[in-house]
């Protein structure tokens, strides 16, 4: 596919048929990915604390239920199908607008962390993971007397 650009100075058959050079300049000058693709995965905040991993994941709009978190072997995958369908009825036709979207981000936890103590929560498009870490992964800081 290439982009039509007939703003060029020459307009008498180049705005019609793209010359070799247009055809490199529309790749390296438009953008492969757009923003509305890179928004369709959401953008994700991984903090640590001695106690915990804190994962958020900022997805607004959706519902708790839109989302699917499981865990297998040590992958922890976070994801969302959702579809919408809107239909309006008029005097002589009829309109339907189909929506889907979904994503899937996968993550590997450490051998440290506590399996069976993961926590989820999603408020105000954010959803936050709460991942547990194992008594003996946690940093145990103490005072060491000198004798």
């Amino acid at each position: 596919m290439v982009k039509f650009n007939s703003d060029k100075s020459n307009n008498n058959q180049r705005g019609l048929v793209p010359s070799f050079g247009d055809v490199f300049d529309s790749i390296f000058t438009d953008n492969f990915f757009t923003k509305a693709d890179m928004s369709l995965v959401p953008a994700v905040n991984i903090s640590e604390t001695a106690d915990n991993f804190h994962v958020e994941l900022a997805a607004p709009g959706l519902a708790k239920e839109d989302f699917k978190i499981n865990l297998e072997r040590k992958m922890l995958s976070i994801s969302v199908q959702k579809e919408q369908s809107n239909e309006q009825e008029d005097k002589n036709y009829s309109r339907k607008e189909f929506s889907y979207s979904s994503f899937t981000r996968s993550f590997t936890l450490p051998d440290s962390v506590d399996e069976n103590g993961i926590i989820a929560k999603y408020t105000n498009g954010v959803l936050r993971l709460d991942i547990p870490k194992r008594e003996e992964a946690k940093h145990i800081t103490r005072q060491i007397a000198i004798s």
